[in-house]
């Protein structure tokens, strides 16, 4: 919670940063990374009755509606994140930028590893339906994607680090969003696969 207090502080006293902005390459590429995962949630979450939202495989796994809660907690959370590497000191882009970049969209939404939520982001039914969770999401997943396609902030020359990744530049927490959200519509994906997940 310290962390995320911190960020929003920062965050809140933005100022215009001097630096390269995206690349059209950068930029299609994260557009198109988030667009296409909005759309595989949204899917996954269609036409669920409330049994199947609240089915749980087993006693400690999350249900679909649990899942969904935490996509959409996680979808400011991580842009956060985001804001408050602007505001760190300007380094050099990574020599290699691209093969992280295609790391963090193929290996994140595997979930051969799992790992804890932070607390803030662990589902204590914070929205009264999934149709308010899911558009809670779609408000901020649009506004980033409007984000995307418009900033002229230098995103590759600012970093903050993963618990895992390592460093990462701003646009690759951009990416992280959307890689976050599939491995979560994976987690969806398992439990409709469950044993006695309701057919209705």
């Amino acid at each position: 919670m310290r962390l995320l207090t911190g960020i929003l502080l920062i965050s809140a006293s933005l100022l215009p940063l001097s630096g390269e902005p995206l690349s059209k390459g950068d930029r299609e590429y994260a557009l198109s990374a988030l667009q296409a995962s909005k759309k595989l949630f949204l899917e996954s979450v269609d036409g669920l009755t409330k049994n199947q939202l609240n089915f749980k495989p087993a006693p400690d796994k999350w249900s679909i509606a649990e899942v969904a809660e935490h996509i959409a907690l996680a979808e400011g959370f991580i842009f956060q994140v985001v804001q408050g590497a602007l505001q760190s000191p300007a380094r050099d882009p990574l020599a290699d930028a691209r093969k992280l970049d295609e790391k963090i969209l193929a290996k994140v939404p595997e979930r051969t590893v799992k790992f804890n939520a932070p607390e803030p982001l662990q589902p204590h039914h914070q929205y009264k339906s999934l149709a308010e969770a899911v558009a809670a999401f779609s408000s901020a997943r649009d506004s980033h994607i409007d984000y995307v396609g418009t900033t002229q902030d230098p995103l590759r020359e600012h970093f903050f680090k993963h618990p895992v990744l390592g460093d990462l530049d701003a646009y690759q927490w951009i990416l992280l969003i959307s890689a976050h959200t599939e491995r979560h519509v994976n987690q969806i994906l398992e439990v409709k696969a469950s044993p006695g997940f309701p057919k209705q």
